[in-house]
């Protein structure tokens, strides 16, 4: 019997469509096994900052639900694109993630080039945390408040400084998105750190600041450092006596701090959704709540889609943001 070289090369491709087919159930049970070794989180900060404490909090727990150790590995640098560099080059096999904060869309518009893509080579999880930025001034400041501290700026063109940890930081971003939009000309000055950041203001080298609430609300309680105004949309709930930058004069103003994890992209959905299914467990129960609302942020777990929109949406203001400020991607 004759075989066509025509029937060879269809006998090939058949022959390899049904070793393609037996390679998705094996691919989609792997999947649904997981996890059985440690997952990895790897944050792109060092230990004790917001995102560590955060994640901390969750990785206990989160190892008893789905009965697998998950190890916080702190890979600090350049305003954590080393961690996201490392995560988004990893292996898609649902043992890499990467908890990633509000710097990550940052980053996404501050640096040049990037050696990843800050959308397209993540796999949204869900944001698990929200956390408030604060304005605080020194206790002699002659403004109590946004709208006052505003007609000052007004009255003295370029006269009043504020600080934040760094150019390009989430909280200068913060900073001046208030400058643009009450249309005012401050001046600012960056610090190495939070400590020398607050040792400046208290010391009134610096006017005002902008911090995440928890790093100086020990200060503003003892009343060393006087809160102007918070940065979230409505008023945050650890804080309920400061008033919003929005209800202070400059409606419109809204920038929410989060927390939330990912995956390296093209990781399986089934590992994303039994993460999910992990976060949701943990987030639900009272003492994690409890433990995460004492470092100033609140529980808020989102759908993955939802989470990537977050991403998508952020980085496209912050970048309308540094556009308008005429600042230099690094």
């Amino acid at each position: 019997m004759t075989i066509s070289r025509r029937t060879t090369l269809a006998a090939i491709i058949l022959a390899g469509a049904a070793a393609t087919g037996a390679m998705w159930p094996a691919a989609t049970a792997q999947a649904q096994d997981w996890p059985t070794k440690p997952v990895r989180i790897v944050i792109g900060f060092g230990a004790g900052g917001g995102t560590d404490i955060v994640t901390r909090i969750i990785a206990q727990p989160l190892s008893e639900a789905l009965a697998q150790p998950f190890v916080v590995d702190n890979k600090p640098g350049a305003g954590g694109t080393i961690g996201a560099d490392l995560v988004a080059k990893a292996a898609k096999d649902g043992y890499t993630a990467l908890m990633i904060s509000t710097g990550h869309t940052v980053a996404a518009v501050m640096y040049k080039s990037l050696p990843y893509e800050s959308v397209k080579d993540f796999e949204p999880v869900a944001m698990v945390a929200n956390t408030a930025m604060v304005f605080a001034a020194h206790k002699d400041f002659k403004a109590g408040n946004i709208k006052e501290l505003i007609a000052a700026a007004k009255a003295a063109p370029g006269k009043i400084k504020f600080g934040t940890v760094g150019l390009g930081s989430t909280q200068h971003f913060s900073a001046e998105l208030l400058r643009q939009m009450a249309d005012i000309d401050i001046k600012h000055i960056a610090y190495r750190n939070t400590p020398a950041l607050v040792a400046a203001l208290r010391s009134t080298e610096i006017d005002f600041l902008v911090e995440p609430v928890h790093t100086v609300i020990g200060q503003i309680r003892a009343g060393d450092l006087k809160a102007l105004a918070i940065g979230t949309p409505k008023r945050w709930a650890a804080t309920p006596d400061i008033p919003t930058v929005a209800e202070s004069g400059v409606p419109g103003y809204d920038v929410l701090g989060w927390y939330g994890l990912v995956y390296p992209a093209g990781t399986a959905k089934a590992v994303i959704a039994k993460t999910h299914d992990g976060l949701r467990t943990v987030l639900e129960r009272e003492a994690v709540k409890e433990q995460i609302a004492k470092t100033g942020a609140l529980v808020n777990l989102t759908s993955a889609g939802e989470f990537g929109q977050q991403i998508a949406t952020e980085i496209a203001k912050w970048r309308m943001v540094r556009d308008k400020a005429g600042l230099e991607a690094k």
